[in-house]
Protein backbone atom coordinates (compact mmCIF):
# COMPACT_ATOMS: atom_id res chain seq x y z
CA UNK A 1 0.00 0.00 0.00
CA UNK A 2 1.28 3.46 -0.87
CA UNK A 3 2.41 5.79 1.87
CA UNK A 4 -0.40 8.36 1.98
CA UNK A 5 1.03 10.52 4.77
CA UNK A 6 1.50 14.05 3.45
CA UNK A 7 5.05 15.03 2.50
CA UNK A 8 4.89 18.58 3.84
CA UNK A 9 7.21 21.49 3.10
CA UNK A 10 6.72 22.83 6.64
CA UNK A 11 5.81 21.23 9.94
CA UNK A 12 2.11 20.58 10.65
CA UNK A 13 0.26 18.48 13.19
CA UNK A 14 0.65 14.76 12.53
CA UNK A 15 -3.13 14.24 12.37
CA UNK A 16 -3.38 16.69 9.47
CA UNK A 17 -0.57 14.94 7.64
CA UNK A 18 -2.13 11.50 8.18
CA UNK A 19 -5.68 12.41 7.14
CA UNK A 20 -6.72 11.31 3.67
CA UNK A 21 -9.86 10.15 1.86
CA UNK A 22 -9.86 6.48 0.83
CA UNK A 23 -12.29 4.68 -1.42
CA UNK A 24 -11.69 1.30 0.24
CA UNK A 25 -13.27 0.57 3.63
CA UNK A 26 -13.13 -2.47 5.88
CA UNK A 27 -16.24 -4.48 6.61
CA UNK A 28 -16.01 -3.38 10.25
CA UNK A 29 -18.57 -1.50 12.30
CA UNK A 30 -17.88 1.93 13.78
CA UNK A 31 -19.01 2.25 17.39
CA UNK A 32 -21.72 4.68 18.38
CA UNK A 33 -19.30 6.10 20.97
CA UNK A 34 -16.82 6.98 18.23
CA UNK A 35 -19.54 8.51 16.06
CA UNK A 36 -20.80 10.61 18.94
CA UNK A 37 -17.27 11.96 19.41
CA UNK A 38 -16.97 12.76 15.69
CA UNK A 39 -20.17 14.78 15.76
CA UNK A 40 -19.14 16.39 19.05
CA UNK A 41 -16.02 17.63 17.25
CA UNK A 42 -18.28 19.03 14.51
CA UNK A 43 -20.47 20.62 17.17
CA UNK A 44 -17.59 22.72 18.48
CA UNK A 45 -16.53 24.17 15.14
CA UNK A 46 -16.64 27.97 14.77
CA UNK A 47 -19.44 29.56 12.78
CA UNK A 48 -20.61 33.05 11.83
CA UNK A 49 -22.66 34.53 14.70
CA UNK A 50 -22.46 31.07 16.28
CA UNK A 51 -25.27 30.15 13.88
CA UNK A 52 -24.11 26.51 13.58
CA UNK A 53 -25.91 26.14 10.23
CA UNK A 54 -25.05 22.45 9.80
CA UNK A 55 -27.14 19.31 10.21
CA UNK A 56 -26.05 15.71 9.62
CA UNK A 57 -28.22 12.73 8.72
CA UNK A 58 -26.47 9.46 9.55
CA UNK A 59 -27.02 5.83 8.59
CA UNK A 60 -25.08 2.72 9.60
CA UNK A 61 -24.81 -0.27 7.27
CA UNK A 62 -26.16 -2.68 9.91
CA UNK A 63 -29.50 -0.88 9.50
CA UNK A 64 -29.87 -1.86 5.86
CA UNK A 65 -33.10 0.04 5.14
CA UNK A 66 -31.74 3.35 6.45
CA UNK A 67 -28.38 2.77 4.78
CA UNK A 68 -29.94 2.09 1.38
CA UNK A 69 -32.09 5.19 1.79
CA UNK A 70 -29.04 7.38 2.31
CA UNK A 71 -27.02 5.55 -0.34
CA UNK A 72 -29.76 6.41 -2.85
CA UNK A 73 -28.95 10.11 -2.31
CA UNK A 74 -25.47 9.65 -3.81
CA UNK A 75 -24.69 9.80 -7.50
CA UNK A 76 -24.17 6.41 -9.11
CA UNK A 77 -20.38 6.72 -9.28
CA UNK A 78 -20.17 7.25 -5.54
CA UNK A 79 -22.65 4.51 -4.74
CA UNK A 80 -20.26 2.06 -6.40
CA UNK A 81 -17.68 2.29 -3.61
CA UNK A 82 -19.52 4.03 -0.75
CA UNK A 83 -21.88 1.05 -0.35
CA UNK A 84 -18.98 -0.74 1.38
CA UNK A 85 -18.51 1.97 4.04
CA UNK A 86 -19.95 1.12 7.46
CA UNK A 87 -21.35 4.63 7.94
CA UNK A 88 -22.76 7.23 5.56
CA UNK A 89 -23.85 10.75 6.39
CA UNK A 90 -25.32 13.74 4.60
CA UNK A 91 -24.07 17.23 5.40
CA UNK A 92 -26.98 19.66 5.26
CA UNK A 93 -26.71 23.44 5.49
CA UNK A 94 -29.21 26.14 6.40
CA UNK A 95 -28.54 28.95 3.92
CA UNK A 96 -30.30 31.78 5.80
CA UNK A 97 -29.66 33.13 9.29
CA UNK A 98 -32.23 32.09 11.89
CA UNK A 99 -32.04 35.50 13.57
CA UNK A 100 -33.22 37.54 10.57
CA UNK A 101 -33.76 35.11 7.65
CA UNK A 102 -31.12 36.95 5.61
CA UNK A 103 -28.75 34.95 3.35
CA UNK A 104 -25.81 33.49 5.25
CA UNK A 105 -22.78 33.72 2.95
CA UNK A 106 -20.72 31.81 5.50
CA UNK A 107 -23.09 28.85 5.82
CA UNK A 108 -21.35 26.45 3.44
CA UNK A 109 -17.97 27.57 4.75
CA UNK A 110 -19.16 26.79 8.27
CA UNK A 111 -20.42 23.33 7.29
CA UNK A 112 -16.92 22.75 5.91
CA UNK A 113 -15.35 23.83 9.20
CA UNK A 114 -17.60 21.47 11.15
CA UNK A 115 -16.76 18.57 8.86
CA UNK A 116 -13.07 19.49 9.01
CA UNK A 117 -13.25 19.10 12.78
CA UNK A 118 -15.02 15.77 12.30
CA UNK A 119 -12.27 14.56 9.95
CA UNK A 120 -9.48 15.40 12.40
CA UNK A 121 -11.31 13.66 15.26
CA UNK A 122 -11.82 10.64 13.01
CA UNK A 123 -8.12 10.50 12.18
CA UNK A 124 -7.26 10.64 15.88
CA UNK A 125 -9.44 7.55 16.37
CA UNK A 126 -7.99 5.54 13.49
CA UNK A 127 -11.00 6.24 11.29
CA UNK A 128 -11.14 7.62 7.76
CA UNK A 129 -13.64 9.96 6.14
CA UNK A 130 -14.25 10.43 2.42
CA UNK A 131 -16.22 13.58 1.64
CA UNK A 132 -18.37 13.75 -1.49
CA UNK A 133 -20.02 16.57 -3.40
CA UNK A 134 -21.56 13.96 -5.72
CA UNK A 135 -25.03 13.71 -4.24
CA UNK A 136 -28.60 14.14 -5.53
CA UNK A 137 -29.94 17.05 -3.44
CA UNK A 138 -33.55 16.79 -4.63
CA UNK A 139 -33.57 13.08 -3.77
CA UNK A 140 -32.28 13.87 -0.27
CA UNK A 141 -34.94 16.53 0.18
CA UNK A 142 -37.65 14.11 -0.87
CA UNK A 143 -36.69 11.07 1.20
CA UNK A 144 -35.72 13.00 4.35
CA UNK A 145 -38.30 15.79 4.11
CA UNK A 146 -35.60 18.44 4.36
CA UNK A 147 -37.22 21.88 4.86
CA UNK A 148 -36.92 24.51 2.14
CA UNK A 149 -34.60 26.65 4.28
CA UNK A 150 -31.96 23.91 4.21
CA UNK A 151 -30.16 21.98 1.48
CA UNK A 152 -28.20 18.74 1.34
CA UNK A 153 -24.71 19.79 0.27
CA UNK A 154 -22.24 16.96 0.80
CA UNK A 155 -22.00 13.34 1.88
CA UNK A 156 -19.49 11.47 4.05
CA UNK A 157 -18.35 7.86 4.07
CA UNK A 158 -16.86 6.94 7.45
CA UNK A 159 -15.01 3.80 8.48
CA UNK A 160 -11.76 1.91 8.80
CA UNK A 161 -9.23 1.75 5.98
CA UNK A 162 -9.81 -1.18 3.65
CA UNK A 163 -7.85 -3.09 1.02
CA UNK A 164 -7.57 -1.06 -2.20
CA UNK A 165 -6.90 -4.21 -4.24
CA UNK A 166 -10.61 -5.00 -3.84
CA UNK A 167 -11.56 -1.79 -5.68
CA UNK A 168 -12.18 -1.37 -9.41
CA UNK A 169 -8.93 -0.51 -11.19
CA UNK A 170 -9.66 3.21 -11.63
CA UNK A 171 -10.40 3.67 -7.92
CA UNK A 172 -7.59 1.36 -6.82
CA UNK A 173 -5.06 3.64 -8.50
CA UNK A 174 -6.42 6.65 -6.61
CA UNK A 175 -6.03 4.90 -3.26
CA UNK A 176 -2.49 3.77 -4.06
CA UNK A 177 -1.13 7.00 -5.58
CA UNK A 178 0.80 9.30 -3.19
CA UNK A 179 -1.03 12.50 -2.28
CA UNK A 180 -0.01 15.80 -3.86
CA UNK A 181 -0.85 19.45 -3.26
CA UNK A 182 0.05 22.64 -5.09
CA UNK A 183 2.80 24.67 -3.35
CA UNK A 184 2.02 27.63 -1.10
CA UNK A 185 3.41 30.09 -3.66
CA UNK A 186 0.43 29.27 -5.90
CA UNK A 187 -2.20 30.34 -3.36
CA UNK A 188 -0.62 32.59 -0.71
CA UNK A 189 -0.41 36.12 -2.16
CA UNK A 190 0.58 39.54 -0.88
CA UNK A 191 0.16 43.07 -2.25
CA UNK A 192 -1.99 42.03 -5.22
CA UNK A 193 -3.54 39.00 -6.83
CA UNK A 194 -0.93 36.62 -8.18
CA UNK A 195 2.02 38.16 -6.35
CA UNK A 196 3.58 35.58 -4.07
CA UNK A 197 3.64 36.70 -0.44
CA UNK A 198 7.09 37.34 0.98
CA UNK A 199 6.07 35.01 3.81
CA UNK A 200 6.27 32.00 1.54
CA UNK A 201 8.47 33.10 -1.35
CA UNK A 202 11.84 31.45 -1.70
CA UNK A 203 14.53 30.72 -4.26
CA UNK A 204 13.60 27.86 -6.62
Amino acid sequence: MANKKASTDHSIHALLAERWSPYAFQDRSVSDDDLRSLFEAARWAPSSYNEQPWTYIVAKRENSAEFEKLLSCLVEGNQLWAKAAPVLALGIVRLHFILNDQPNRAAVHDLGLATGNLCVEATARGLFVHQMIGIVPHRAREVYEIPEASEAWTALAIGYLGDPTQLPESLRERDLTPRQRKPQREFVFGGKWGKVSSIVSYQE
